[in-house]
């Protein structure tokens, strides 16, 4: 049977069922399926290329997770995801919410806000998210498993591996057709787990129309880190003297000459710190095989690796440690570049994939939204000033600023 072949068969058995599998409040998901086997190699195995060793890897989503550990793709990801992770978030009412349901809004905000601050058993909000920015940074592909639970507690998250999902691309859009499947890394019936739409957050970083997959960072610069880790390796194989960089020539010597001077210098001279004493006709010749300055580390190189990287991740090369012709006031301006080109896109599509994923399709509610509170405004005294002119002008109230700013309402005071 082809490949092709095989990958029908599947989707025909997952597109076939009434149903995704599991019964109501449990996980049908399965944690870390990569590792169970099925000729899925772990990402913790080493690397080993098959005839030339320069072969440039494949972009494997084992190969990614291993560059995604390499220090510069590490810094990259940790300047966007933290970033993200420690933002301030609400849930607040729709700006075209209408009356209905207006009476237990405030109390349904309450229980989501409850049920996102700790989404399982295992993980917070903050540990739970930075596992699906993690994913969508490297393969674009992060995903989180929703489940309904009750009034207090609305809704459940759970992380998965979004190298495991498998997209439907002949979903209609009904509600009853499974729209994705993981694939488990089991056997039989449980080797594909079909997923409804409303059974999956999907996040999907630059959508493409030739592909149901999304295109993750890493990948962009999947060839620039593979060209640094190599210029890496060969510099410090040069510094480290494990490359040979002279040689010494003896002019009109025998054969017998040349390997009791060998012996002679490995046995009383090398490793010894003494001053090795030699008399000759001739003076011996020393053959440089290269310049002996820094040029020979590839420096430049690894400097414009490094803009390569950053410009895959939308950051400025600061970020990445090249701070050569940074002074104090351009610093604060690449930052500030650095946060509107690659954390504000990024934490928008995730605050839209909770409010359309887990808030309106699974929960049914229309009325409310999850917001970012700390994309408003990077600087706290510029938000500050702001929400102070607008309330002494009446355009806004207390209460509305108060829930700008994430603070819960203050019940009025009753006059005597």
């Amino acid at each position: 049977m082809t490949l092709g072949a095989a990958v029908k068969g599947i989707w025909g058995r997952v597109v076939g069922a009434v149903a995704a599998g599991g019964a109501e409040g449990e996980r049908k998901t399965v944690t870390t399926p990569l590792a169970q086997g099925l000729g899925m190699s772990s990402i913790f195995a080493p690397f080993r290329t098959s005839g030339v060793q320069n072969a440039l890897p494949k972009p494997t989503a084992g190969n990614l997770r291993r560059f995604a550990e390499t220090p510069v793709a590490r810094r990259a990801i940790n300047c966007i995801k933290d970033r993200i992770a420690c933002m301030n978030w609400r849930i607040e009412p729709c700006a075209e919410s209408c009356a209905d349901g207006e009476s237990d809004r405030s109390e349904r905000a309450g229980a989501l806000t409850k049920a996102l601050s700790t989404p399982n058993e295992s993980d917070s909000f903050r540990t739970l998210i930075e596992q699906v920015i993690e994913d969508v940074l490297v393969g674009g592909f992060g995903a989180a498993e929703i489940d309904t639970g009750d009034e207090a507690w609305p809704v459940r998250l759970y992380p998965v591996d979004g190298a495991s999902i498998q997209v439907n691309a002949q979903w209609t859009g009904e509600a009853n057709q499974p729209r994705y499947a993981q694939v488990t890394g089991r056997l039989g019936k449980e080797a594909v787990v079909p997923l409804l739409d409303a059974d999956l957050m999907y996040v999907r970083l630059n959508p493409r129309t030739h592909t149901v997959f999304g295109l993750g960072k890493v990948e962009v610069a999947f060839e620039s880190i593979s060209s640094f880790l190599q210029a890496h390796r060969y510099a410090g194989r040069l510094a480290s003297n494990s490359v040979v960089q002279y040689a010494l020539w003896l002019n009109e010597r025998t054969p017998e000459q040349h390997e009791r001077l060998i012996r002679w210098w490995q046995d009383e001279v090398e490793g010894t710190g003494r001053v090795p004493v030699m008399s000759s006709e001739q003076k011996p010749e020393v053959l440089r095989f290269a310049g002996g300055t820094d040029a020979d580390l590839r420096l430049q190189w690894q400097q414009f690796l490094l803009t390569m990287i950053a410009n895959a991740f939308d950051l400025p090369p600061m970020m990445l440690g090249q701070t050569q012709d940074v002074n104090k006031a351009s610093a604060g301006e690449l930052a500030d570049e650095a946060f509107q080109s690659a954390i504000v896109p990024l934490a928008k599509l995730i605050a839209e994939h909770l409010t359309r994923d887990v808030i309106v399709k699974r929960l049914g509610w229309n009325d409310l939204r999850f917001v970012w509170s700390d994309l408003e405004s990077r600087d706290e005294q510029i938000e500050t000033n702001i929400q102070l002119q607008l309330l002494a002008a009446g355009v806004l109230s207390v209460a509305e600023v108060r829930a700008m700013r994430g603070l819960p309402a203050v019940e009025p005071v009753a006059s005597v």
